[in-house]
């Protein structure tokens, strides 16, 4: 492929997301919509519209659950006859993307951690703790009983699993470092995230409208409590989308110190990395990144560097932007793939129905509930939009709470999960 196409390839994932931040920015139904919802959007035209070259059936076949080939194997099935140029420059277009994947998403990683202050959310508040112990402990029974439904019917059931179980603690973030860790087919991610989002949208609704009014049949109305904590925290949850004065001159700086501090987080995470088996490699690889992200975080000169959460987040955003142009739409709607459809839907819909059970046993109020569920299920920047729908802004502390934490450790107990259920 030639070089220059190879650098406005590159150029293009990087820059588009560029536009998609500012139409969320300008546009109030765009911002509602979300940047990472746009670029599964976005790239789904850029991947299905043929502006992409698409491996042949002859070269898929050959492929298997691979993503692309060596360059000396494709070389030497095209010289065989084997494979047309046409493969061989979907292999090159393949290569790229797979390479951009890993680099972005180990990036964002540590980016997303560096601003979190553990210590500060864990003293904050206890029944939210109890509650997202209890939305865990929900969403473990909603995936156990979902793997054991279809784990004949679907590919990898292990790797969806532990994807699930990241999705909703920490939101596409950790879907995306689980699916990494994991080596899973970009189509796989792609057709979970996109069923997620489609079950995800319908429940959404329902949390807003009609969950406060059918939760509250059983379970206990909202205490006021924490009050003189709200300001500061409903402060801190608008900032959470806030791509403002990342470009002026001091945001650069502070943006180059965080990628360069996440760079040596990625950096040590490699070095480990060769120390373990090959298959352990990616595993060891999220798992270090994770835990020093961590532990920089507590450090106040890295935690308070300035948009390094924001920053992560672009780097999200041009992760499901690349994974969305590689993701094949005629899959989502085969037949046989309405069985991940369906694992995903009892997970999402499971885990809240005992969830709310639970909620019922131990007398845990209603808006905490669906708060908590709001922040696992969609991630931290949902909570104050839910709060306001639920006209109870003060659940921002607890659905931050449970949103943060869901962040901290859903990178570990996916890659648990998935592990034991391999």
């Amino acid at each position: 492929m030639p070089i220059y196409f190879t650098i406005l390839f590159v150029a293009g994932y990087f820059i588009l997301p560029v536009f998609i931040i500012i139409l969320t920015q300008k546009v109030s139904l765009l911002r509602k919509t979300g940047a990472v919802v746009l670029a599964y959007v976005f790239g789904l035209l850029l991947g299905n519209t043929g502006l992409f070259p698409r491996p042949s059936p002859e070269f898929m076949s050959i492929l298997g659950n691979r993503a692309q080939m060596a360059d000396h194997q494709v070389q030497l099935l095209f010289e065989q006859g084997l494979i047309s140029h046409s493969d061989v420059i979907a292999n090159d277009v393949a290569r790229i993307q797979n390479t951009l994947m890993s680099v972005v998403i180990l990036l964002a990683i540590p980016l997303l951690l560096f601003s979190l202050d553990i210590r500060k959310w864990i003293k904050l508040v206890g029944e939210a703790l109890l509650s997202l112990f209890l939305a865990m402990v929900s969403l473990l029974m909603a995936v156990f009983l979902g793997f054991y439904i279809y784990k004949d019917l679907i590919d990898e059931p292990w790797k969806i699993s532990g994807m699930l179980v990241g999705l909703y603690t920490g939101g596409t973030p950790n879907l995306a470092a689980i699916s990494a860790g994991l080596e899973v087919n970009p189509d796989t991610f792609l057709l979970t995230h996109s069923y997620d989002m489609v079950v995800g949208a319908i429940c959404l609704v329902f949390l807003m409208t009609m969950a406060q009014r059918v939760f509250g049949l059983f379970l206990p109305g909202f205490k006021v409590k924490h009050a003189a904590r709200i300001f500061p925290l409903e402060t801190m949850s608008e900032d959470i989308d806030g791509f403002v004065g990342m470009l002026d001159k001091w945001g650069i700086l502070e943006l180059l110190k965080g990628l360069g501090m996440a760079s040596m987080v990625v950096a040590v995470a490699g070095g480990l990395s060769t120390l373990v088996p090959k298959s352990a490699e990616m595993v060891t690889v999220i798992l270090t990144i994770t835990t020093l992200g961590l532990l920089l975080s507590s450090w106040k000169l890295i935690n308070k560097i300035a948009h390094t959460f924001q920053l992560g987040m672009y780097f999200i955003i041009v992760f499901s932007l690349i994974v969305a142009s590689m993701g094949d739409l005629h899959n989502m709607f085969h037949i046989e793939n309405l069985h991940l459809f369906g694992f995903v839907t009892l997970v999402v819909i499971g885990s809240m129905v005992i969830h709310v059970f639970f909620s019922f046993v131990f007398r845990i109020d209603t808006d905490t509930t669906i708060i908590t569920i709001t922040a696992l299920t969609y991630s931290p920047p949902f909570v104050p939009v839910v709060a306001g729908a639920l006209k109870n802004k003060e659940v921002i502390i607890s659905g931050l709470t449970a949103g943060i934490l869901g962040y901290a450790i859903g990178n570990y107990l996916g890659l648990a999960i998935a592990y034991f259920l391999r």
